[in-house]
């Protein structure tokens, strides 16, 4: 059978991606060409489609996905009415094959504009930071350090008549874009003209994904969800715009929003990144030492910074679903399929640079 040129042109638009691919996977196991890639092309290219779409106010990467969602709905309803009312199936075969070309573009250029990233230096690597194993005692002092500093901050929160945290989460956004400042001092590899993470219109059903942000690779935007307990929602930001800085790892990406924002000058900021710390550190603590978890709680817990605990705990324990654990699963396969060993687990083994990070500057002192 001899096919038209439409049909010569897809397949020939369906090899470039494949081809990309193949080079991707042959080239991601050696150091030097992604690190010079993600460094020299990626990074500044990432970071320009950041500030050129930064004029927009809404996600446009959001959009982005909304609007191929619908298209490849429509596209996939079409094609089977289509073959139904012709009774042939041919037509049918070329346009299915057209979805998938579309597909393997998005897959080519998310595994240049993103998932080469896992596979360069990482954070810990380029501040030669030394992540060593710790005392289960180093670890409840730390502990201890986070819930006292967490503490302090809760009572200085605007708060309504409840004693829940209220805030503006516009303001937030619009602060983050300084929050950096003295960590890339002392990271300067980190540095970056930095631009306002972006709200997500659907943050219900990211919420209801498990999901508190997202970075967009295509268009160099950090976006935030504003659904959920404001407590947390300023270190949040700051994990998103670490991504921006080709942060691909959850765990260290958490790391580095806890230590700009307990690095900076901003009251909100510096008590929603002890409180994220505080909250990874007794994940860490609790299942080893249940009874020096109690002990810090009932010495140093507020009720105003208890009360962000709970009603945190309680937002996310209300959107437990099947939905949740279903797409927490293909998180983490996504992850482990980039050698990220820890999967979507990774996101507590931050603890391991918060002690390296901060043990030294606080045991002892206090």
């Amino acid at each position: 059978m001899r096919m038209s040129k439409k049909q010569i042109g897809l397949l020939t638009a369906a090899g470039v991606p494949i081809l990309l691919l193949l080079l991707f996977f042959l080239l991601r196991r050696r150091p030097g060409a992604v690190d010079s890639w993600v460094k020299y092309i990626l990074t500044p290219l990432a970071q320009a489609l950041g500030r050129l779409w930064s004029v927009v106010p809404f996600s446009v990467g959001e959009l982005i996905t909304v609007c191929f969602l619908l298209w490849g709905l429509l596209h996939l309803v079409f094609t089977v009415v289509q073959g139904v009312r012709r009774r042939s199936w041919e037509p049918v075969m070329w346009r299915l094959a057209a979805l998938l070309t579309v597909v393997l573009w998005i897959g080519a250029l998310l595994c240049w504009m993103w998932q080469a990233v896992y596979y360069a230096p990482t954070f810990t690597e380029q501040s030669g930071m030394e992540v060593a194993s710790y005392s289960m005692e180093e670890l409840a002092q730390v502990t201890e350090y986070f819930a006292r500093k967490a503490a302090e901050y809760s009572l200085l929160m605007e708060r309504d008549e409840s004693g829940s945290f209220v805030g503006d989460r516009t303001e937030y956004m619009a602060t983050a874009v300084e929050i950096y400042q003295s960590l890339e001092e002392e990271f300067p590899f980190l540095v970056m003209e930095a631009v306002r993470a972006k709200p997500i219109f659907f943050s219900r059903f990211q919420s209801k994904l498990g999901f508190t942000g997202m970075y967009f690779p295509f268009t160099g935007e950090a976006n935030v969800n504003v659904d959920f307990p404001i407590s947390l929602f300023p270190a949040t930001i700051a994990h998103e715009m670490a991504h921006q800085r080709m942060v691909a790892s959850e765990m260290e990406a958490n790391f580095i929003a806890i230590a700009a924002c307990t690095s900076g000058g901003d009251e909100v900021f510096l008590y929603s990144g002890y409180l994220l710390g505080l909250i990874q550190l007794c994940n860490a603590l609790y299942p080893e030492a249940p009874q020096r978890w109690y002990g810090i709680v009932e010495e140093y817990f507020t009720p105003e910074l208890s009360r962000d605990w709970n009603e945190n705990s309680a937002y996310w324990a209300q959107l437990e679903s099947k939905l949740e654990d279903a797409a927490e699963q293909v998180y983490d396969t996504y992850l482990k399929s980039n050698d990220q060993e820890l999967g979507i687990n990774s996101y507590g083994a931050c603890v391991d640079l918060l002690v390296a990070y901060y043990g030294p500057r606080i045991l002892g002192k206090e």
